[in-house]
């Protein structure tokens, strides 16, 4: 059975700052999206990695490859308008054979360099059991309702609230037909792709250090990860 991880990378990152996009940001020296792949395929090398890139990045990438000397065999393609248009995208990339009727593909932020090997196994597990999983994590702060526009709140549960990571993990039939679907603002995900063709998505216990990098204090937060993930295999 083949499992494929299709790594988005369309952002343009402008809650981090600086002249490049977050993705293409420095984190330990090495642009954040190969930190991510690196990472991927270090802790899983049967995965058959699909990058999706915005068209005017694709020279970027080949120039950064080179610099960095990036070894990671992945295949990449060119992005579109939206996240749902970049991953349809990414899906197309994949060959295109009955015999892929049972694999599975995992759609992962490219700025979310720090999933654990727990999650990525339990993702595609729990995919090949019901065919939709999605990792998430416990709320610790407490969750407030605003009602109206002039300030006030109310408190709402959290224990019956998720906070959602990636991979999201699915068939890779039942991903393609969700995709078949014209696009809606609504789809914010793609489990919420998923759902909307009637589909039940199931959760699998993300880990917290899985962080999506989005601004200047995420990267402080993910270079002492780096730091104490490198501590922790040289020991």
């Amino acid at each position: 059975m083949k499992r494929y991880l299709v790594v988005v990378a369309g952002g343009k990152g402008m809650r981090m700052g600086g002249v490049l996009p977050k993705q293409f940001q420095l984190l330990g020296g090495r642009p954040v999206l190969m930190v991510t792949l690196e990472r991927l395929y270090a802790l899983d090398n049967t995965l058959h990695l699909v990058l999706v890139l915005p068209k005017e990045h694709l020279g970027l990438w080949d120039e950064l490859c080179l610099k960095y000397s990036f070894a990671v065999p992945v295949v990449v393609t060119e992005g579109g308008n939206t996240r749902f248009h970049s991953v349809k995208n990414g899906l197309d990339a994949i060959e295109n054979d009955e015999l892929l009727e049972d694999a599975l593909v995992g759609v992962h932020d490219a700025v979310r360099p720090f999933v654990s090997r727990r999650v990525l196994d339990e993702a595609y597990r729990e995919a090949w059991s019901n065919g939709a999983a999605v990792p998430m994590i416990e709320l610790q702060d407490s969750l407030r309702q605003v009602i109206g526009g002039e300030g006030a709140s109310q408190t709402v549960p959290r224990d019956r609230y998720r906070l959602v990571q990636t991979p999201q993990v699915f068939r890779l039939s039942l991903l393609r037909r969700a995709y078949e679907q014209r696009y809606v603002e609504a789809f914010t995900d793609d489990a919420s792709v998923v759902e909307a063709i009637g589909e039940r998505v199931f959760a699998v216990e993300g880990n917290r250090e899985n962080i999506k990098l989005t601004t200047p204090f995420d990267m402080m937060i993910a270079n002492t990860l780096l730091q104490c993930s490198t501590l922790q295999q040289e020991t």
